[in-house]
């Protein structure tokens, strides 16, 4: 089992989820202090501001309405006002301007003197001289500072006439600064609480993942085969409890995994030593388990089974239930062939029950019979062909010798036609009889070909030679053979025969005027040989039957021609003995084309060259 990564892991996970929720809270709560007290000490820096330039107000006011004559002769308006602001101006406040109704600035607190005597159009003023107290923040661009602008009016006399404006400039860095600690001590507590935390949350997550390790390893143990091994209980609540009852259950399991491998190894010891196919299946029908052997001949895979009904992978679900199956005393055959690979079994079912009766499966053993019953069909259709072939000839030469027994052996005419006939008759067993003795040595496993390297296009114009001098005056040869020598290795009398046998069928077969072609094509390793007539062809059906033993496409008038029926069937047999291949392909009316190969290497032909 693959090792969990630690930041996969539940541990980090609880630590981290403890965390946040502590990070989320203090957020929550700095966030709300923060906000109070940073609108606490704007009001109380405005309160304070404001207190301060009332009583400068006042005091501007009262020397903006003295008697000119009241003041000395070095004293004016202006110098006294200035004395004023110079006192006024301290701590926070960075400038001072007392501007009279006029809109004339009378005195300020700024070193640069210039704007002394000018009038002045700020909008915030001009609300001032009407009466309007105002203020806002603004930013320094030079500094980045805070700085609070505000602009109080001066009013005189119990009517409250505005005779003036004082307009103030004071700096909120220290408010600012105040805040900056605050919040610097607010992190640090914020960090402070983390790593307390984070130092409890380990040690909590420990307590709940050291069980969960335990049990994590006790699960793999389990999965090895090793029961020994038990949980370690850390409490006695639900993660304790949980691991009492791991421990239970691996005691149970324990119990059940020794009654399973006895029974497994019953079952095995039975079914390993099998060479036949063996099924088994639950009180429902479905399989669980398969033998190699039955998975070969069904041409199954384990995964494809699963959970399968036994009807369904014998493919039987139409005729039978698995009621039917249990119920089932004869052995069952299936003939399950395709064009690829013939195939037949048979199978053999058998109940399982325990002892008070109740069905615990179904047993079925498979055995792979298609070799047997090939051999049994062959062997049925042999001996039927062979009495059929033999019977026939017997019955006609028994019909003439008992004519001539009953007196025809006197008459000077019928006699000699009766002898004639069984002659033939006989001569016609003698072919048969040799020919099934040919078959019997081709089927021996020690058999054997005396091979040579010959020209074949000299070997093969010869034997058309020895046709021709014989051939009927109605049939005509054409010959397609290279000019060049072509060198293979066969056994001439075999190749002899072969050619025999397919030249004399598209002889008898050959119409009046009718051609045989003679061919033979150089292919990469092979020759190809092709002997074709002008007869009356075969039916589709039947091309691919005329190889076989025995078997004729017009019965009658092939035993009228003296056929034996095996001729093509010895010809197959020499062919395939030499490592080649032989086909025909026909049309009815058309004439037959029969096509053999022979290996063919012209490497080694240059060697004879």
């Amino acid at each position: 089992m693959q090792k969990v990564r630690f930041f996969r892991s539940i541990h980090f996970k609880f630590v981290m989820i403890y965390m946040l929720l502590i990070v989320l809270a203090m957020q929550i709560i700095g966030i709300y202090f923060v906000g109070k007290l940073e609108d606490s000490l704007k009001d109380n820096f405005e309160t304070s501001l404001t207190q301060r330039v009332n009583l400068l107000a006042y005091s501007v006011e009262q020397e903006m309405s003295r008697d000119p004559k009241e003041r000395t002769d070095d004293k004016t308006l202006e110098s006294d006002v200035s004395s004023l602001l110079r006192d006024f101006a301290r701590d926070e406040i960075q400038e001072v301007r007392v501007i009279d109704k006029s809109k004339t600035v009378i005195a300020t607190s700024d070193s640069n003197q210039d704007i002394v005597g000018k009038r002045t159009t700020e909008a915030m003023i001009l609300r001032a001289l009407v009466g309007q107290e105002w203020g806002s923040v603004f930013i320094e661009p030079e500094t980045r500072n805070r700085v609070r602008i505000m602009t109080f009016p001066i009013n005189k006399g119990i009517n409250e006439q505005t005779i003036g404006a004082i307009y103030v400039v004071a700096s909120m860095e220290e408010v600012f600064a105040q805040m900056r600690i605050i919040n610097g001590i607010l992190a640090t507590g914020t960090g402070m609480s983390l790593a307390i935390t984070a130092a409890l949350g380990i040690f909590l997550a420990r307590t709940i993942t050291r069980p969960m390790k335990d049990m994590r390893k006790q699960a793999i143990e389990l999965a090895k085969g090793n029961f020994t091994r038990k949980v370690k209980v850390y409490g006695e609540d639900e993660i304790g409890q949980l691991a009492v009852t791991f421990n239970n259950l691996t005691e149970k399991l324990e119990e059940a995994q020794a009654t399973t491998e006895g029974e497994r190894k019953k079952l095995a010891s039975v079914i390993v030593y099998m060479t036949d196919g063996v099924i088994a299946t639950n009180p429902d029908g479905r399989v669980i388990l398969v033998n190699n052997p039955a998975l070969n001949m069904l041409n199954v895979s384990r995964e494809t089974i699963k959970d399968m009904q036994i009807t369904e992978l014998l493919g039987i679900q139409d005729q039978y239930t698995f009621v039917g199956l249990i119920e089932e005393q004869e052995s069952l055959v299936l003939d399950i062939s395709t064009t690829e690979k013939p195939l037949i079994l048979r199978i053999n079912f058998s109940a399982i029950q325990k002892e008070a009766g109740k069905l615990e499966g179904l047993i079925a053993v498979v055995y792979d019979i298609t070799e047997q019953e090939k051999i049994d069909q062959e062997r049925r259709e042999f001996v039927a062909n062979v009495s059929h072939e033999l019977r026939t000839p017997l019955t006609t030469m028994r019909s003439y010798l008992e004519a001539l027994a009953d007196g025809a052996w006197e008459d000077k005419e019928i006699a000699p036609q009766f002898l004639t006939v069984t002659q033939d008759e006989t001569e016609r067993m003698i072919r048969l009889v040799n020919d099934l003795l040919q078959l019997s040595k081709l089927d021996s496993t020690d058999y054997r070909l005396n091979k040579v390297w010959v020209n074949f296009t000299e070997f093969f114009n010869k034997v058309i030679d020895r046709f021709e001098m014989t051939m009927p005056n109605h049939i005509s040869f054409l010959r397609v053979i290279p000019n060049e020598a072509l060198y293979v290795e066969i056994d001439p009398d075999k190749v002899t025969q072969v050619l025999d046998n397919i030249i004399s069928n598209a002889m008898k077969y050959s119409p009046e005027g009718g051609l045989i072609t003679f061919k033979v094509d150089v292919l990469a390793e092979q020759i190809q040989i092709l002997i074709k007539d002008e007869g009356v062809g075969i039916p589709k059906d039947s091309v691919n039957k005329i190889f076989e033993r025995f078997y004729r496409v017009d019965k009658a008038r092939t035993r009228k021609l003296g056929g034996t029926g095996l001729g093509l069937a010895i010809a197959k047999e020499m062919v395939y003995a030499h490592g080649g291949y032989i086909w025909a392909d026909s049309r009815e009316g058309k004439g037959t084309n029969v096509y053999f190969t022979l290996p063919y290497n012209p490497d080694q032909e240059d060697d004879w060259e």
